[in-house]
């Protein structure tokens, strides 16, 4: 799958390739940046994490957030 529309920004490639896409089509997001060259290498940055991190595999998705650190240990404020 290819995503060809709403690229704006870096973020928005690294979300399309995070989700399995095989790639991402580019034009107006960098072309009508203001330093289209930067933006070109950030979106080619982006392209690369978002498909390391969706080898990688993602952790489940939780509903609420738990604390991992563990409460023992922890410097206490005295009052």
């Amino acid at each position: 799958m290819i995503v060809d529309a709403g690229v704006g920004t870096a973020s928005d490639v690294t979300v399309a390739m995070e989700l399995g896409c095989d790639g991402v089509l580019l034009n107006t997001g960098i072309a009508h940046a203001r330093d289209a060259l930067r933006m070109a290498w950030a979106m080619r940055q982006a392209c690369d994490a978002g498909r390391l991190a969706f080898l990688a595999g993602r952790i489940p998705r939780k509903l609420y957030a738990q604390a991992s650190s563990p409460m023992e240990g922890r410097i206490t404020p005295v009052h």
